[in-house]
């Protein structure tokens, strides 16, 4: 079977370099064609020196001589947002996998899908704020949209071809950690530090996602990503705490029976089957050892002291501009939060004022998003400048 030729926007962060580590690992079936990252020179030129591509794109335009000089002979560099999307359209590449915190992955995701790449999204943000239309961009070119993410990706191995409609599955379950203060009395979550938040009991990742995992906007969002993806109303879609992070998502069907996906916590489990979906190839990860492991625990979310979830519900349900103002008033608070200009438990409220304020858009198109998106950036920001 030929190599699956991937673009890889978002190099450097924690997906980035796990995609990469199965791209080592499966080197007969992956080939990383184009690598770009946002302004860390020297990590995304030690990675095109060790992968051999032809293509790299830097978010950050003043960093180009920097990069220029650390490049080997040959490479080409594309610069800013026409960089991504430069990639994005790279005709020998198959897919595109978008790893981008935030929302600048959203126009090279859909400019991906017009050129009929298949996407691999890792970036909740592109199904938060804009799912209607990728989705349906994605269904009118005949491309697959597949989920990185591990609850995403743990759900569509349990479906393994539903397509969640009412007659056969009755609920997408996705679990959550429940993070660093799972069981914090909610009293004591005012003091929160950004050094406590930052400090998951299970996974390695990034600032922003480890933060939005201690407060639930991360299951939040995964959420309302779901919902798009799977094509199935809010309603039907819950969370359960889950510690061990050893089940990573459930589908209960109609019937009665949950089918649930379960690995040790390792990102390049899931990244390894959306890049070679449908297949499964032997990789460079290890098995569970049932034997080892003492229990599994499950147990219900903490909806109050966590209203990160019914917020979420909240956006799903009404939909239009709504999630794209969800994320957007959550990443400025928790800059915010990291920078010691608002609380930790700051963050929600900035989220419910943000919201509360949202007036409904008329049409659902990615500039009326795009506005959505901004308008809740000001809105936060002020916010957060009065507390």
């Amino acid at each position: 079977m030929e190599k699956r030729k991937i673009v890889l926007l978002g190099s450097t962060g924690s997906i980035g370099t796990s995609t990469l580590k199965v791209a080592a690992d499966i080197q007969d079936r992956l080939e990383i064609v184009a690598l770009a990252a946002n302004s860390s020179v020297q990590a995304l030129a030690a990675q095109a020196r060790e992968t051999g591509v032809k293509h790299v794109a830097l978010y950050d335009v003043s960093k180009e001589a920097e990069l220029r000089a650390a490049l080997p002979d040959g490479v080409k560099i594309h610069l800013g947002p026409e960089g991504l999307l430069e990639l994005s359209t790279l005709a020998e590449a198959d897919m595109v996998l978008v790893a981008i915190v935030g929302t600048a992955g959203l126009e090279p995701a859909l400019a991906a899908i017009d050129a009929g790449k298949d996407l691999a999204v890792a970036s909740k943000e592109i199904l938060v704020m804009a799912g209607e239309l990728v989705m349906q961009a994605a269904a009118d070119k005949g491309v697959n949209v597949l989920p990185v993410d591990s609850e995403h990706n743990a759900i569509f191995q349990c479906l393994n071809g539903h397509q969640g409609g009412e007659r056969e599955v009755s609920r997408l379950i996705l679990t959550a950690s429940g993070g660093p203060f799972r069981q914090t009395p909610a009293e004591e979550l005012k003091d929160v530090t950004v050094e406590q938040a930052l400090n998951h009991p299970t996974w390695d990742m990034g600032r922003k996602i480890t933060i939005d995992s201690s407060t639930m906007f991360n299951k939040g969002l995964e959420m309302i990503e779901a919902r798009w993806l799977f094509g199935i109303e809010m309603e039907r879609i819950d969370v359960i705490v889950h510690p061990q992070s050893i089940v990573h998502s459930m589908v209960e069907y109609v019937d009665g029976s949950v089918l649930a996906q379960m690995s040790n916590a390792d990102m390049c489990f899931p990244i390894q089957y959306a890049v070679t979906w449908p297949d499964r190839v032997k990789g460079g990860m290890k098995a569970l050892d049932f034997a080892s492991l003492a229990k599994l625990e499950f147990e219900a979310p903490r909806y109050d002291a966590f209203p990160a979830l019914n917020l979420a519900r909240r956006a799903g349900v009404a939909g239009g501009g709504l999630p794209a103002v969800y994320n957007a008033a959550n990443e400025i608070a928790v800059d915010a939060f990291c920078d010691g200009e608002i609380g930790y438990t700051d963050i929600w409220g900035v989220v419910e004022q943000v919201m509360d304020a949202h007036v409904a858009i008329e049409t659902n198109d990615l500039p009326s998003l795009m506005k959505a998106d901004a308008e809740a950036r000001v809105a936060a920001g002020v916010i957060c400048a009065g507390l």
